[in-house]
């Protein structure tokens, strides 16, 4: 039997389990198993580990970073951003990649327009490491959004986001779970009103389909687009990796 998993806190709804299970079947993959570990911290993943049928890991919400610690390897991207969420488990092995880059920027791309040059992201979280290192291999300048700007960087606080910061940043990222379900009331404090047909609000959460975020940029006329052609992008970019020779 080859197992894979995906490891986070809390797992209340796992895309990636249904996704790779229901491909599973498709596929008439009958030795393959796909699993969801909730662990309330990193030290339990040594358990996991011990598993000598794991061949692969998916990471999520709050491990991308402290998972570093347990990889003997990592591909240039992970070394760049210090974010991981793909483990390739070979021989006792462990080889970090982070497929999250793959997924936003292929998904990103469709709808963007050539105004589309500077950005405003909101979050600086591990998700947040894979959003920059796109914005950045595309040229496209941004500022990082967050309730605790960092010293020394250049952080906006969500109070300093007024009409101008939003007139001149044209494409903004929440890559917060702030409107996830089950909180789906929430939305990350914005000015929603002064947002125009011209702006392209993207969203990493994908349940539900239209978080609070991406209804208040529909009803100004703003493109939008959420978090799961993303995922099932980087799924498959991980199941690539599990799986080349």
């Amino acid at each position: 039997m080859r197992r894979y998993g995906l490891i986070g806190y809390p797992l209340t709804h796992s895309f990636s389990q249904k996704f790779f299970t229901e491909k599973f079947e498709r596929e008439g993959l009958t030795d393959c198993v796909y699993d969801n570990f909730s662990i309330v911290g990193i030290g339990e993943l040594a358990f996991i580990l011990d598993d000598a049928e794991l061949c692969g890991l998916n990471v999520t919400i709050p491990y991308k970073r402290a998972v570093l610690d347990y990889l003997h390897d990592k591909d240039e991207v992970v070394g760049g951003i210090g974010a991981c969420n793909c483990i390739r488990i070979e021989k006792g092995r462990l080889t970090g990649y982070n497929t999250d880059v793959v997924g936003f920027e292929q998904s990103l791309v469709r709808r963007l327009a050539p105004h589309h040059r500077r950005a405003l992201v909101l979050g600086t979280g591990g998700a947040s490491k894979a959003v920059e290192y796109v914005l950045q291999k595309r040229g496209i300048g941004y500022r990082m959004v967050t309730r605790q700007p960092r010293e020394g960087m250049d952080d906006l606080g969500y109070e300093q986001v007024d009409a101008a910061v939003i007139a001149s940043h044209l494409l903004i990222v929440n890559t917060t779970p702030v409107g996830m379900y089950p909180q789906v009331e929430e939305c990350p404090p914005l000015p929603y009103e002064v947002l125009t047909p011209r702006h392209y609000l993207f969203d990493l959460i994908y349940n539900p389909a239209r978080t609070l975020f991406l209804q208040k940029g529909e009803e100004r006329g703003a493109v939008v687009e959420n978090g799961h052609e993303m995922l099932v992008l980087q799924a498959e970019e991980s199941w690539r990796i599990w799986t080349a020779g």
